[in-house]
């Protein structure tokens, strides 16, 4: 094996659902493997752990604490609907998950509230009452106007809310739909809700009046494609957009820039009834393994036969794509090929089927992403907004991440883990982030025992590289915003 893709090679495994042996450098609980650890015991995955760390402002042992009070309560709900009946109020818990309230219409069922470890409350109106008014005003949903933008059970007032931007125009609609007044509660807003919309690679999408292609791979602002799927202007829908660029024969690329309410996502649709995350855009060798999705297809895989190959359409020919013997399908064009987590190209096009087998060619990624300046997305994330000084921040590294911090956050790269060197070598870092910013970076080798920094760059400035030579063993990058906030990227070359 490569021992530069030590920690890509074995994402890539994963991802393709072999099994695969890993050694760890510490006993479980007092390493770089801690946070896993955590993430086991409260039955949650290291990522979901991490962003409720984040967005809940709690440490992992709060994580825990908060899951295990939200297990016990839900449990406690199911018993408790059953046995209440047409008694049950609903049942809601405290902003600290400590208390478990449940709403009685009797006070003789307090009683079965306290046995079940909740804290009982007596309410007005039943679940099924409180049900009963929102379904007269779903049945008037067509009669809404605009002003109502949505209503719904509020269960810890014993209410329906109707959301609104006009008092008259709330109370109108209730009275037209017939709904108990006394149990509604106008409640004014200035939401304006749109369908949102993730954009994965490999879905659907279709342009002007209906033909369908496939989304290769999220970018900042949408996904990149291919060029025979759409001219520069042409619309798209599922998700909204138009295309900003197009370029086809010659090349066969293009990118759509989405509307605002649709979230491009680093992920590429198994349809296995999960997702792939993108991890970056390094190039896989000829004979590597890789795999396609497509809106027709599906999900199907092969090798990289040749780089650089030049193909003659019956409009023309496209030189420097990639070709597989992985099969595809008309409405497949402009799907994601990826080998293990890395992105690799879009499809283009090709000669036979997925009944018998056949040659499709793809085009690079990475020359799309540098024809139109694009920051590809990572980790099933958003985008930068722009790319970093310097167009992709950091150039002529191996290895790519980006992410986003606030003031005073640091990010463990790669992917919140580290990589393993089997060698003594060079190890090259670089960071960028916003103008303004005070950006760090942190090269940190694990000792035994905890991980100690080896290398750094600390400079006033938004950008900063590091070398080091060291030994064969474990290694992970510590990106610090000292001051400032916003996104980065991060490039990294190891022996």
């Amino acid at each position: 094996m490569n021992r530069r893709l030590l920690f890509a090679s074995a994402a890539a495994a994963l991802t393709l659902g072999i099994t695969v042996a890993l050694t760890y450098p510490a006993a479980a609980g007092q390493g770089p493997d801690a946070a896993a650890d955590a993430a086991t015991a409260a039955g949650i995955s290291p990522q979901v752990l991490q962003a409720m760390s984040r967005d809940l402002k709690l440490d992992p042992a709060g994580v825990q604490a908060r899951i295990a009070d939200e297990q016990k309560a839900g449990k406690a709900d199911l018993t408790l609907r059953k046995s209440l009946g047409a008694t049950y109020g609903g049942g809601w818990l405290s902003a600290d998950a400590k208390t478990f309230t449940v709403g009685v219409t009797s006070q003789a069922q307090a009683d079965k509230v306290r046995a079940a470890g909740a804290t009982p409350k007596l309410v007005a109106r039943s679940l099924d009452q409180l049900d009963a008014v929102k379904a007269r005003l779903d049945a008037a949903a067509t009669k809404a106007p605009r002003t109502i933008p949505g209503w719904y059970v509020d269960v810890t007032a014993n209410q329906v809310v109707v959301l609104a931007k006009s008092g008259a125009d709330a109370a109108a609609f209730v009275k037209q739909a017939g709904a108990d007044a006394a149990a509604v509660r106008v409640e004014a807003t200035a939401e304006t809700p749109v369908p949102y919309i993730d954009v994965i690679g490999g879905n659907a999408y279709y342009i002007g009046s209906g033909s369908r292609c496939s989304v290769g791979f999220s970018v900042n602002g949408g996904f990149v494609t291919a060029g025979h799927c759409g001219t520069t202007g042409a619309t798209t829908t599922q998700p909204s957009g138009t295309f900003a660029g197009s370029s086809f024969p010659g090349n066969d690329y293009a990118w759509v820039r989405v509307n605002s309410g649709n979230t491009p996502r680093g992920l590429v649709n198994n349809y296995a009834g999960g997702t792939v995350t993108v991890s970056g855009s390094t190039e896989a060798a000829v004979g590597a393994s890789v795999c396609r999705s497509g809106s027709t297809t599906g999900w199907h895989c092969g090798t990289i036969q040749a780089r650089n190959s030049s193909v003659t359409y019956p409009q023309g020919t496209v030189n420097g794509l990639i070709r597989t013997n992985v099969c595809a399908e008309p409405g497949d064009s402009g799907g994601s090929l990826i080998a293990g987590s890395q992105a690799q190209g879009v499809t283009s096009g090709g000669s036979g089927n997925c009944s018998s087998g056949g040659t499709t060619y793809f085009q690079p990624v990475n020359e799309i992403l540098s024809a139109y300046s694009l920051t590809l997305v990572t980790g099933g994330g958003t985008p930068p907004s722009s790319p970093p000084p310097g167009g992709s921040g950091c150039t002529g590294y191996e290895f790519s991440r980006s992410g986003s911090l606030a003031s005073g956050g640091s990010a463990y790269q790669p992917d919140n883990s580290y990589y393993q060197s089997t060698a003594s070598g060079t190890h090259r870092g670089c960071v960028a982030g916003p103008s303004g910013t005070d950006f760090d970076l942190y090269l940190q080798k694990w000792n035994g025992t905890a991980w100690a920094n080896v290398a750094s760059g600390t400079t006033p400035s938004n950008a900063e590289t590091l070398t080091y030579s060291g030994t064969a063993g474990y290694y992970r990058y510590r990106v610090y915003a000292y001051s400032g906030s916003g996104s980065y990227a991060l490039g990294f070359t190891n022996p």
